[in-house]
C-alpha cells in the first residue's frame, strides 16, 4: 500500500453553546467502518496552514463566519483509507462561529464517497460516545480546553497508527 505524506490543517470549530462540529466519515469499500473527525484537511500548493483550515472548514460544512485562534495540539497519524496509507502531520486550530447551519456542496468527490454528514456535539456527549472519534482523546482534550481555555503552546499528542 502506497503511503501519502501530507500536511493538516484540522479545526476544532465551537459554537456559542460550546459543542464542538465533526463529521461521520466512513471507508467507501466498507460502509460499516465508521468514524467522527473535526474538519480539516491537506494543504494545496504553497497555502498556509492556517488558509488551508479556512478553506477546508468552508469546503466541508460551509462555515465561513470564523474567528480563527491558536493551534491547540498537533499529531502524527498513519491509517489505511480508500486503497492508501495516509501518513499526516496534522495541526489542530481553535476557532469559533456564531454561523450552526451547515453546508456540504463544497465536499470532494473523495468527501461524497466517504462522509455521511455532520454534527454539533457536547463535551457531554463526547465523553460518553462509544463511536469512534479521532483524535481518540478528543474527549478530554475538548474538556481541558472548555475548562482551562487554549493551552500557552500547542500539546504535542502521542501519534496515531491506525
Amino acid at each position: 500500500m502506497t503511503a501519502e505524506a501530507r500536511e493538516v490543517a484540522r479545526v476544532v470549530l465551537l459554537d456559542p453553546d460550546d459543542r464542538i462540529l465533526l463529521l461521520h466519515g466512513f471507508e467507501p469499500a466498507d460502509p460499516a467502518t465508521s468514524w467522527w473527525f473535526t474538519p480539516g484537511g491537506g494543504l494545496e500548493g504553497d497555502e498556509s496552514r492556517e488558509a488551508a483550515a479556512l478553506r477546508e472548514l468552508a469546503e466541508e460544512t460551509g462555515i465561513t463566519d470564523v474567528e480563527l485562534g491558536p493551534v491547540l495540539w498537533t499529531r502524527i497519524c498513519s491509517f489505511p483509507f480508500d486503497g492508501r496509507r495516509w501518513e499526516q502531520d496534522e495541526w489542530y486550530f481553535l476557532a469559533r462561529t456564531a454561523q450552526t447551519t451547515t453546508d456540504q456542496k463544497g465536499l470532494t468527490e473523495l468527501e461524497r464517497r466517504s462522509v455521511a454528514g455532520l454534527r454539533w456535539w457536547t463535551s457531554a456527549e463526547l465523553l460518553t460516545t462509544r463511536e469512534t472519534v479521532y483524535p481518540t482523546r478528543l474527549a478530554g482534550l475538548l474538556r481541558t480546553l472548555l475548562d482551562e481555555g487554549p493551552p500557552r503552546v500547542p500539546l504535542v499528542l502521542a501519534p496515531e497508527i491506525v
